[in-house]
């Protein structure tokens, strides 16, 4: 759909702002019927929170701004593969539809190691989208990680001298 580029834009806007803090660059955009209803980007190294990914803050803002916790008739975007724990949490809210840039060959569960938003066991499943912006999102978490093992080679190469 055309309106998965713009919307995977925005979600693409957020994750820049979490690179900007230092934040894995991961962002999510969650919409209903045309509309923007929350966006959200990674704060976990931030906060210090292990459940602070873009996908959950995003649900949790949604389900605030719309006073529900049903989220039955949005769609999710987000730059990067669902974690299982996203996943879960995407399934549980009863997202409509998760559209996603880039795989996650290490931890994705929609689609890579397993697809937990089609699991037929549970009570709900998801229509899935993948690639959209694929090459975007997936430059940004290589530069990202890219610069962070540069970082880190720079530091110890100065504790070494």
């Amino acid at each position: 759909m055309e309106n998965d580029v713009f919307y995977m834009n925005k979600a693409i806007e957020a994750a820049k702002k979490a690179r900007e803090i230092g934040e894995v660059p991961i962002g999510a955009v969650i919409v209903v019927n045309g509309e923007i209803v929350s966006t959200a980007y990674n704060l976990r190294e931030k906060d210090q929170r292990s459940i602070a990914h873009a996908e959950i803050l995003a649900i949790d803002q949604a389900c605030k701004a719309l006073g529900t916790w049903r989220l039955e008739d949005a769609t999710l975007y987000v730059t990067l593969e669902p974690c299982a724990m996203c996943a879960g949490a995407i399934v549980l809210s009863r997202v409509k539809r998760v559209v996603y840039g880039a795989k996650d060959p290490k931890g994705g569960c929609a689609g890579s190691l397993m697809n937990l938003l089609d699991e037929k066991r549970f009570n709900h499943q998801v229509e899935l989208a993948t690639g959209v912006e694929e090459d975007i999102c997936s430059s940004l978490l290589s530069d990202f990680f890219k610069e962070l093992r540069t970082q880190k080679n720079s530091i110890n190469k100065g504790r070494k001298n």
